[in-house]
């Protein structure tokens, strides 16, 4: 009886904590879903520790819901994830306290770019929200773990209104059930990720490559027109020599000044890793997981190059087809680029 008591005194604090946002909802909700509908880049959800995973998972809700979307982790942003972010984004940050360090530290830089950022916090009065351009109030009287410690009643309560925030757009954009069926190809991410990495990877015109040899202002000027943060480096027969992310770019340019200069094979990672095309996308994002990278290379028995792909073209990014096509929806790509190496 003790357990069932516990059970409802938790389930009970929850449910408080979510009808208390109903007297907290303002003109800053309004004015954050007009800010959404009416942007031309992508919604970016970041945060950390607990509010990261409540981030992702709002993310992934925007993603299947007609609001193109995807996370973005503070530390891997401030290490070169910042290449994905662009002035037409919007930055919803997801911080309980309003105080997280990492937080407080990316926001002044997305704002550098442009981007509109709103804050999702149990502080109004926090660092968070004073960087924010809209703030939406999350706060909860009490967590339901005993000790107050940990995230519980203020994680649900972020989550509820991250559902809430996707579902006022859903109305907004008249989103049907045919339009979700679309975008839910394969019905459930794990089912998505049953494809093989030949359906999912980047090919031809879309896939970022320059030759050894190249200097560093081309492979820079590929990775900017590619879009996903990454080159790789090919020698004379298509054969992967390396890669150069921004990270690396970024790295380079601390620690050498001037290097618009330099070869790519002078800052080029090498021998990145890799899988085979016929490899499924699950082991692929495995692979990324476990090694804390987000580009994969694709190559033959020969090493010469196939493709790449991106974690977030795993996790959700762009739309599946599983007639071995993969349709380009949030990043635009050109078409009337030359082929990679040449």
């Amino acid at each position: 009886m003790v357990i069932i008591e516990q059970v409802k005194e938790v389930l009970k604090i929850e449910a408080e904590a979510i009808l208390g946002l109903m007297d907290r909802i303002g003109p800053d909700f309004e004015k954050a879903v007009q800010l959404i509908l009416n942007a031309k880049g992508r919604v970016i959800l970041t945060g950390i520790g607990k509010s990261g995973l409540i981030a992702r998972k709002i993310s992934a809700t925007l993603n299947s819901t007609g609001t193109p979307s995807f996370f973005l982790h503070p530390a891997e942003a401030i290490h070169g994830d910042l290449g994905m972010v662009t002035k037409d984004d919007v930055v919803v940050a997801v911080s309980n306290s309003g105080n997280t360090s990492e937080i407080i530290t990316l926001l002044p830089m997305l704002k550098g770019m442009g981007g509109k950022i709103i804050s999702l916090t149990g502080s109004t009065d926090s660092p968070v929200a004073a960087e924010s351009d809209l703030i939406i109030d999350v706060g909860v009287e009490r967590e339901a773990c005993p000790m107050g410690l940990a995230p519980t009643a203020s994680t649900t309560a972020a989550l509820a209104m991250g559902d809430a925030l996707a579902v006022v757009l859903i109305h907004a954009r008249r989103f049907s059930s045919k339009d979700f069926k679309r975008f839910h190809p394969g019905g459930t991410l794990g089912e998505r990720l049953t494809v093989k990495v030949r359906e999912v990877m980047l090919t031809n015109d879309h896939l970022p490559a320059v030759r050894l040899g190249s200097g560093v202002k081309e492979a820079t000027e590929e990775i900017d027109a590619k879009g996903i943060g990454a080159t790789l480096v090919v020698d004379s027969h298509r054969r992967l020599a390396g890669i150069i992310t921004d990270g690396d770019l970024r790295r380079a340019l601390l620690k050498r000044g001037d290097i618009l200069g330099l070869k790519v094979e002078e800052i080029m990672s090498p021998s990145p890793r890799t899988v085979d095309e016929d490899q499924k996308a699950a082991e692929a994002l495995g692979i990324m997981e476990l090694y804390g990278i987000t580009h994969l290379c694709i190559v033959d028995k020969r090493k010469r190059v196939k493709g790449i792909v991106h974690l977030h073209d795993l996790l959700g990014r762009e739309e599946f087809k599983l007639n071995g096509s993969f349709t380009a929806g949030l990043h635009p790509r050109p078409t009337n680029t030359p082929e990679p190496g040449r």
